[in-house]
């Protein structure tokens, strides 16, 4: 079985189904569908590419916006501390008042 070249110029072994061209219109033929192939898979991979570097960009923002809301939240718990401390504080002033006025009221 005579040795075929494939496109890239590799020897392409009798274990591959390779029909032998029967002209050089033949041979033609089949190079441009592999170019053609060639140039579709060029453009998927392009595609893909570019969807990465798109993915890639939004994650960057998603974690910077992550980074802005745990700090808003932070703030937050701060402030909900704060106001419970405030609480009890006034809670105290006003069980403190409430007992002055139960001993005047005796």
């Amino acid at each position: 079985m005579p040795l075929q070249h494939s496109l890239f110029g590799d020897e392409l072994t009798g274990s591959e189904p390779v029909e032998e061209p029967e002209g050089r219109s033949s041979r033609i033929i089949k190079e441009v569908v592999a170019v053609d192939r060639l140039k579709n898979l060029e453009e998927k991979i392009t595609t893909v590419v570019e969807r990465v570097k798109a993915l890639k960009e939004e994650k960057i923002s998603l974690e910077r916006k992550i980074r802005e809301l745990e700090t808003v939240l932070d703030e937050k718990n701060q402030e909900i501390a704060s106001l419970r401390n405030e609480k009890t504080t006034i809670k105290s002033q006003v069980e403190e008042l409430l007992d002055e006025l139960e001993t005047l009221e005796i």
